[in-house]
């Protein structure tokens, strides 16, 4: 697709996805208003995202390596090249989750009710910004929720993006609280919209996503963050042909 074409798809779909969370948006407001209701507000975050993605031509092919235990508690953790990638964990992964992403997401229309009652926000420029969001990911953690975190905190400015290296919060978590890290590998998702498209548009096609096996951390100590760090940056890497 030529450029001005591909703009315009970006736009489709971004116009697409904030008619889908209009639609929805009485049965959002009806369950933002409880906190014991939050836990249905991801049902229908995945609908919008079915929907927006379905009618824009985006497709997910999603490949598991072992079977996500629905019932457990993980850290999901995915490279980031694409704005793509957070509706592919949202199909990709059933279980109740939360993201953890930048407070200047609380401007977008749709994002920013998201981050108002599910996800969580952070300035990446101020520690305790950082302190409080990892607190309350451990709180989401031991109620029983998912939290998807993307190591490399940013998307990479380079086009085609390459694997920033991970910053170890995400690590020392799962194994303060013991619990598995997902790793998710988001193949090729910036072939179709890489960022958020506003540069260089975005275009129908189909995003290869792997889901790796859960990495157990109950054995590991607070020493071991690196390595586990570096091992989950390895598994990513490899599935990229990177390394």
């Amino acid at each position: 697709m030529k450029l001005p074409l591909k703009r315009i798809h970006t736009y489709f779909y971004r116009y697409s996805v904030g008619f889908f969370f209009i639609l929805i948006w009485p049965i959002l407001f009806f369950l933002a208003r409880k906190q014991r209701r939050y836990k249905y507000i991801n049902r229908f975050r995945r609908l919008i995202i079915t929907l927006s993605t379905l009618i824009s031509g985006i497709f997910f092919s999603i490949t598991y390596e072992a079977p996500v235990d629905r019932k457990r508690t993980y850290i999901i953790c995915g490279n980031h090249t694409s704005n793509l990638d957070v509706s592919a964990i949202c199909i990709a992964i059933k279980n109740n989750h939360c993201f953890i992403g930048k407070e200047e997401l609380l401007s977008n229309m749709v994002l920013g009710f998201f981050f108002r009652t599910i996800d969580i926000t952070v300035n990446r420029d101020s520690k305790m910004s950082s302190f409080r969001a990892f607190k309350t990911a451990a709180e989401r953690l031991k109620s029983g929720v998912s939290v998807v975190i993307f190591p490399e905190a940013t998307i990479p400015d380079d086009y085609p993006p390459v694997l920033y290296p991970f910053k170890n919060g995400a690590f020392r978590l799962a194994i303060e609280l013991k619990v598995p890290i997902i790793p998710i590998t988001s193949i090729d998702t910036w072939k179709v919209l890489w960022d958020t498209g506003l540069e260089y548009g975005s275009r129908p096609g189909i995003c290869n996503i792997f889901v790796h096996k859960p990495i157990e951390t109950a054995h590991l100590t607070i020493d071991d963050a690196d390595k586990l760090r570096d091992e989950v940056y390895g598994i990513i890497e490899n599935k990229l042909g990177l390394a």
